[in-house]
């Protein structure tokens, strides 16, 4: 064991005394030395039940013969931060979350380590930390949150911000706007539809580094409670047989991760965190996989913001196994991968079972023959962009109009507050990118607002930021380069026809590439004052289309 490297001998008398200072027995120095890694805290609604999580896998692991020691992880909750300043250090706490994980277990000689994450960033940034450490490891969520009811409908936080956008166009009353906050939000956990946080839940099943139901067990259920205590002892499991995190984390685990992407109709962020994790698995991971696999990948739910069903129902209709299971007839899997649990992803898929297939599709009947997510290239995104094409109205998926040109979200979404938006325009938002923003925030503020007045069916949104996973609608984002790096973006004049073709994987700009060459040479990309770790983060950080990583190799 690591730990043994520290407490034999007399040179290590020191490190056993402050063992001792800890108050672990000397039987509890001598077993394996098991890091919990729990982002509780008090202001994310996701993570405020971590706390029962963490002493549930504390037990579990002195019930498998460890020594459970806790650390934490910061959390920022996206919805909390959207619309602000906040949102600019939201994607930017993943790489600190990696970090400084690394730093607490390389410094204090961990033997294996279970990760408790449960909102956006939290989950990649653990998963990359799971793999840049390789040690035995294993995740275990604090679940999603239970769906809301307004008016006798399921609700989520999507529905939320677009109540909110309703309301400015004066389509619901004061009431009923108090009716939402007062009902969308009803309980802990991520929220319930199939957002950045549950997208990456659900993922980390997929990849074999949490356990059956990690992905869509809901936060208040007492089988959550059951399940971290399976994952402490499951982790002991792990360190005996010493299975690492990338014994599990392979290339054929992380192209299975895309596949179920593709599925599930995950949150276009799968495509910042997923190269993001590869990169630190040393695999080569790029966008343009993206479209290959979509293409023979039948997308088989439509979870909130994409359709009616939310987190819950996908739980009783079988989970993320199920829809691995209906995916696995056509032979769209890798299931000889190693999992968490010790066995191969296909033996613990193999007592799946559909049990609604109103809520997961059949893969003989799904709701399209391709992905969830589609990657678009042309001249206004030569490195591409991405969409969330399942949650895109069929209207939309081919469109042409002219671009409304914004350099903020907030210039934005002023402009639609003030319904100076009109059906079949372009909305863009610029030098919102990874280093531009910097931080690349969610734009889900201005989609909501969109939605809201009735516009998704006829007005297109492109950024070079990103958007939540609560976002739907022709809203293309991740576009690269970033007007920030010079990217064509930055080019684009109030009123220039952009052409949008989804199904053919184009982005265009309708301008004549002398007239581009004409705008480039007159062209000096926005800059700003910044400080501290935003100005750091910005020196450092890669494109979006490669997963806006730090620290490249």
């Amino acid at each position: 064991m690591i730990k043994d490297t520290l407490i034999d001998g007399y040179q290590n008398a020191a490190h056993r005394s402050l063992y001792r200072a800890l108050g672990l027995t000397e039987e509890e120095q001598r077993r394996p030395l098991i890091g919990i890694v729990s982002s509780f805290n008090e202001i994310v609604p996701g993570h405020m039940n971590l706390d029962k999580i963490t002493e549930a896998v504390k037990l579990g692991v002195a019930m498998g013969g460890g020594t459970p020691i806790v650390f934490p992880a910061i959390a920022v909750c996206d919805g909390i931060a959207m619309g602000h300043i906040g949102m600019k250090y939201s994607l930017v706490t993943r790489d600190l979350i990696a970090d400084s994980t690394e730093a607490m277990v390389m410094a204090h000689g961990f033997d294996g380590l279970v990760m408790i994450p449960n909102c956006d960033k939290n989950v990649p940034g653990l998963l990359m930390a799971a793999a840049r450490l390789n040690l035995p490891t294993i995740f275990v969520s604090g679940g999603p949150m239970l769906a809301g009811r307004v008016g006798g409908k399921k609700t989520s936080l999507s529905s939320m911000f677009e109540a909110q956008g309703a309301y400015a166009a004066g389509k619901i009353d004061d009431a009923k706007l108090e009716e939402f906050v007062q009902k969308t939000c009803p309980s802990c956990g991520s929220c319930s539809g199939m957002y950045t946080a549950n997208s990456m839940n659900c993922l980390t099943e997929v990849l074999g580094m949490g356990l059956r139901g990690n992905g869509t067990i809901p936060a208040p259920y007492s089988a959550r409670i059951d399940l971290a205590k399976r994952a402490g002892m499951q982790v002991m499991e792990l360190v005996r047989k010493n299975i690492r995190a990338r014994d599990i984390m392979t290339k054929q685990a992380l192209y299975n991760a895309l596949t179920a992407d593709m599925a599930l109709g995950c949150s276009t962020n799968s495509m910042l965190h997923l190269p993001a994790i590869a990169n630190e698995c040393e695999v080569e991971f790029n966008l343009d996989m993206a479209n290959a696999i979509s293409e023979k990948t039948p997308n088989l739910c439509h979870l909130a913001p994409a359709g009616p069903t939310y987190m819950e129902d996908l739980n009783e209709a079988g989970g993320v196994y199920a829809v691995l299971k209906e995916l696995s007839k056509k032979g769209l899997l890798d299931l000889t991968v190693m999992t968490c649990t010790g066995k191969t992803l296909g033996e613990n898929i193999e007592d799946a079972v559909n049990l609604d297939p109103t809520v997961i599709r059949p893969v003989e009947d799904p709701y399209s023959p391709t992905g969830g997510i589609a990657v678009l290239k042309g001249n206004l995104a030569p490195d591409g962009g991405v969409v969330k094409r399942s949650a895109v109205a069929p209207e939309m998926l081919v469109h042409e109009g002219p671009a409304r040109v914004f350099d903020s979200e907030e210039e934005a979404q002023a402009a639609i507050n003030a319904g100076q938006i009109r059906p079949g325009d372009v909305v863009v938002i610029r030098y919102e990118g990874p280093k531009g923003g910097p931080g690349m925030r969610e734009m889900l503020n201005p989609t909501s607002a969109i939605m809201g007045q009735g516009l998704g069916s006829s007005v297109a949104l492109i950024t070079d930021g990103r958007f939540s996973g609560a976002t739907r609608g022709a809203c293309i984002g991740h576009v690269s380069p970033e007007a920030a790096s010079g990217g064509v973006i930055g080019l684009v004049q109030e009123g220039d026809i952009i052409s949008i073709n989804i199904p053919e994987y184009r982005l265009e700009l309708k301008v004549s590439e002398e007239e581009l060459q004409r705008r480039r040479e007159a062209f000096s990309p926005k800059t700003q004052n910044l400080t501290g770790y935003l100005k750091r983060y910005a020196s450092m950080v890669s494109s979006g289309a490669t997963g806006a990583i730090i620290n490249q190799k």
